[in-house]
């Protein structure tokens, strides 16, 4: 449908004036428009007709740069999103920009109604945290100009949708590495969910090194968790359990790793003295555990403000030098690793 239409001369009508002379609501028109259904067949013809009749001027709404950044987390909840909050903020605040925080209360995608709010207050750009968007979705954000940036993404972003991660794999390797170094070798994993790229990417690191040093993978190591503090407490019970038990945990993020300090207290062993400990995020309250915690560093604060730096220079109809960006992570040995004791 054509935004101009043929007339007499006459200026093309507003959606408002359209609604007006088709006795309708604007919304309805608005959905005429733009192609949608829901429009009783007789009302859609009446609004065709009068767009031919007197042509369509779309009203192009005024887009503040100085407006808001919509931030998106499938969860709030630890420190986390905090890290990735202040990140955000930080960048935000040098462009005069508001940020706007969403939850999808534990889903990975968000339901229709929330695009609905994103494009209907149309803010500057959405940074999509440990979540992503259907191909839809991401359709429509980019109708309507507004760019998106993936940032510690689910799955496989793929070249389309900008993206910000870590280097999870070699975080996985070099938290395993330092285990083996120690001299343990019955070293056990608490991983995140399956469908979690970074998850699969650390489960892939702790066997890339396992095989290095040709200590075979024994499947009764491997824990399934789901970033939880429950899933450490819960599968450190299960692994001290076995027959033979392992001297090592890495866990696939820091909240498993307090859950792990939570079993070994409840089982009465000391931490490294009797069981060594590894995450990975490296949460600024970590560092205050008994003993410190050995982790893995991803730096998400300055992940985040590469993101929000992608999503202003996509605003800004600036090119991207990179489509996915990844930070180096970095082993911080602290008081929770220690050679195993002897046998």
């Amino acid at each position: 449908m054509t935004a101009t239409g043929e007339s007499s001369g006459a200026q093309p009508l507003t959606l408002a004036e359209l609604a007006q002379l088709a006795g309708v609501s604007a919304a309805t028109v608005s959905k005429v428009v733009n192609g949608r259904s829901a429009v009783a067949p007789e009302t859609r013809a009446l609004v065709e007709g009068l767009i031919r009749e007197h042509g369509y001027r779309r009203q192009r709404r005024r887009v503040d740069p100085a407006a808001a950044v919509e931030l998106v987390f499938h969860e709030l909840a630890g420190e986390y999103p905090t890290e990735i909050i202040r990140g955000v903020g930080q960048v935000a605040r040098e462009h005069q920009l508001t940020v706007s925080v969403s939850e999808l209360q534990g889903s990975h995608v968000p339901e229709s109604d929330w695009l609905e709010g994103v494009l209907s207050h149309r803010p500057t750009g959405v940074i999509a945290v440990f979540s992503g968007l259907t191909d839809l979705q991401r359709e429509r954000l980019a109708r309507r100009e507004i760019p998106l940036v993936l940032l510690d993404p689910t799955g496989e972003p793929g070249h389309r949708v900008p993206s910000v991660g870590a280097g999870n794999w070699t975080g996985g390797l070099s938290a395993t590495r330092h285990l083996l170094e120690l001299g343990h070798r019955r070293i056990a994993i608490i991983t995140g969910p399956d469908h979690a790229l970074s998850s699969r990417a650390r489960l892939d690191g702790y066997r890339a090194a396992l095989d290095t040093e040709r200590v075979p993978v024994d499947p009764e190591l491997i824990c399934r968790g789901d970033f939880q503090i429950e899933d450490g407490l819960a599968c450190t019970h299960r692994l001290l359990r076995l027959p033979d038990p392992p001297t090592a945990i890495f866990t696939c993020n820091d909240g498993e790793a307090l859950g792990v300090y939570r079993a070994a207290h409840e089982l009465g062993l000391r931490i490294p003295d009797d069981l060594s400990v590894v995450g990975f995020d490296d949460l600024p309250s970590i560092r205050w555990a008994v003993p410190p915690l050995t982790t893995i560093r991803q730096p998400l604060t300055e992940m985040a403000m590469a993101a929000t730096r992608m999503v202003v220079a996509l605003a800004q109809g600036a090119p991207l030098p990179r489509h996915r960006v990844e930070f180096a992570t970095e082993l911080i040995v602290r008081g929770s690793t220690a050679p195993p004791k002897p046998r």
